[in-house]
């Protein structure tokens, strides 16, 4: 016995072949500036790395002071960007760090804070930021100062 036709108006219509792109075109361009987020909350980290990314940068995670210093050291971000509320180091004293280390020295630091900005504000730009972001963070606004303060080549 022989099996039904299938009447050819019910094929699917033949597609010529996909072209393949070749393993360069799969390859992510290198970010311009690398981005070190200092948040202990994971939901914060998730969001900042989502919205960074998204334009274009690099982005580097650490959840508490220790982790940022030894991974600013070990990576040399472009900037940082720093809640002041860290588990194991706050994020004064992991500032003064860095500002203590020859080849961290002028890499840009902005607290991105929780914390009333008329009590903090100033003691953070004494300890070697250089700005401070309220949250919750206008990202509009943080790139327009991340971008104030990175170098333009």
């Amino acid at each position: 016995m022989n099996p039904p036709r299938i009447s050819q108006d019910l094929l699917p219509p033949k597609c010529p072949p996909v072209p393949r792109a070749d393993a360069s075109a799969d390859a992510k361009p290198r970010a311009r500036w690398t981005v070190l987020v200092a948040e202990d909350d994971a939901d914060v980290r998730l969001m900042m790395r989502t919205l960074l990314e998204m334009k274009g940068y690099g982005v580097l995670e650490a959840g508490d002071g220790q982790e940022t210093v030894a991974l600013a050291r070990e990576a040399r971000p472009d900037i940082i960007l720093m809640d002041l509320q860290l588990p194991r180091l706050n994020g004064f004293a992991v500032v003064r760090s860095i500002r203590q280390n020859e080849q961290l020295r002028s890499v840009p630091i902005l607290i991105v804070s929780g914390h009333d900005p008329a009590r903090h504000r100033d003691l953070a730009l004494a300890a070697g930021c250089n700005g401070y972001v309220q949250k919750p963070v206008d990202f509009d606004r943080l790139e327009e100062l991340m971008r104030s303060l990175l170098p333009s080549a």
